[in-house]
């Protein structure tokens, strides 16, 4: 029915009536175009159609989600035929999803909407396969390729400052930690930047719902950002979901605004590594770290190499640090044993109950390292900051 619709715009054009008839059969075609338009744009489902160049008749490949903890769910599974293969589905959600094919190492993000969308799988190397169909997706792969970009000057910077540190290259030092921090600042403000110039692109929608829990996110700009997206995103069931979400967030911030930067530290003791007390008010330095970690935390013990240099630079000018483990039941030897390792040679306690610890909830830590600094009156004057920064910081406060 589109194509006769569509079809009939070049019939009348072809026709010589009188100009009453004209105008009526104008009318007439501006109504069957706006209907063709309408049926293209409008689409109740998702249709994926997959080319795996080299892939073998039988291999599956599978429809995921990952949620923020790292857990998959399987939303749908495709068989490879002939080098191809199809999705075909709903979603009510439209978000980040991604493909995973058997025997091709990792997995290919996307945008998955209710839309034609077509992938072309690389089995060598997955980063080169291709999503196309959608803006969304025009949008979201130009984006993680700047992203990508960022952090791999980030890494490079970082192994330049390690190795200037190592020869006491002081200038050079100075220069690249600058560096850093401009840096640092543009992997703050980039997706913020994109959402705003992008507000009429769905991956935008879909980046603010991934970016509401993050740390390094201004979140009223967030909340702000998503204020000035077109009417129809925000009204759309997945805009209604993110409305919602960040709601739930701002009620959360205004319950929790005791842990903002100026306020006191709340107060608590916990058991130290020998089962004795320790409070906070009794090992409260000139400036004094709170450092949530654990053991079995990779990030956390990457990081500990800076807190000892910190610690070992400044302790002598007030410097103290009080680390809380958030290592689980029946693992008192495996905190002892990381403790040791690290030379984390501070004070630390632990109930040894994973997130469930008091003090994790006391502070509502949600994922390590976390980090509060204090002033000599346990006040809170910075949060999470770890490299580089953490160590700027504490200096700033000491020197």
């Amino acid at each position: 029915m589109m194509i006769i619709f569509c079809r009939t715009y070049y019939i009348c054009n072809s026709l010589k009536l009188n100009t009453m008839k004209n105008t009526l059969y104008l009318l007439i075609l501006f109504l069957l175009i706006s209907t063709c338009d309408k049926a293209e744009q409008t689409k109740d489902g998702y249709a994926i159609a997959g080319t795996a160049k080299g892939v073998h008749n039988g291999i599956r490949v599978y429809l995921k989600t990952i949620d923020e903890r790292g857990k998959q769910s399987n939303l749908d599974t495709a068989i490879i035929v002939n080098e191809t293969f199809k999705f075909e589905g709903k979603t009510e959600a439209p978000g980040v999803h991604y493909f995973f094919v058997n025997g091709v190492a990792k997995s290919l993000p996307f945008i998955l909407e209710n839309a034609d969308i077509s992938v072309v799988v690389n089995k060598d190397s997955i980063y080169g396969s291709k999503v196309t169909g959608t803006k969304s997706n025009d949008l979201f792969k130009s984006y993680s390729a700047e992203i990508l970009d960022l952090r791999r000057k980030n890494g490079n910077l970082n192994i330049e400052l390690r190795q200037e540190r190592a020869l006491k290259q002081d200038a050079e030092v100075a220069r690249i930690t600058s560096e850093l921090e401009t840096l640092k600042a543009k992997m703050n403000t980039f997706p913020l930047a994109t959402i705003n110039k992008h507000n009429d692109n769905l991956f935008s929608l879909t980046l603010i719902a991934s970016l509401i829990e993050s740390k390094s996110i201004d979140f009223d700009k967030l909340v702000e950002a998503f204020n000035n997206l077109d009417s129809d995103l925000r009204a759309s069931p997945f805009g209604t979901e993110v409305f919602n979400k960040l709601e739930f967030k701002k009620q959360k911030n205004a319950s929790l605004a005791f842990l903002n930067i100026g306020k006191v530290a709340p107060k608590f003791s916990a058991p130290s590594t020998d089962g004795n007390t320790i409070v906070l008010d009794d090992i409260l330095g000139k400036v004094t770290i709170i450092d949530f970690w654990a053991s079995w935390c990779g990030p956390c013990r990457r990081e500990n190499p800076n807190v000892v240099k910190t610690y070992e630079q400044y302790h002598a000018k007030g410097l103290e640090i009080i680390s809380v483990s958030l290592d689980k039941p029946g693992q008192k030897n495996r905190w002892l044993d990381a403790i040791k390792k690290d030379n984390l040679n501070w004070h630390h306690v632990s109930n040894l109950n994973y997130f469930n610890d008091p003090v994790a909830q006391l502070y509502n830590i949600q994922s390590i390292p976390a980090t509060f600094i204090l002033d000599k009156d346990g006040k809170i004057v910075a949060k999470n900051l770890r490299g580089a920064a953490l160590g700027q910081k504490i200096g700033e406060l000491l020197n």
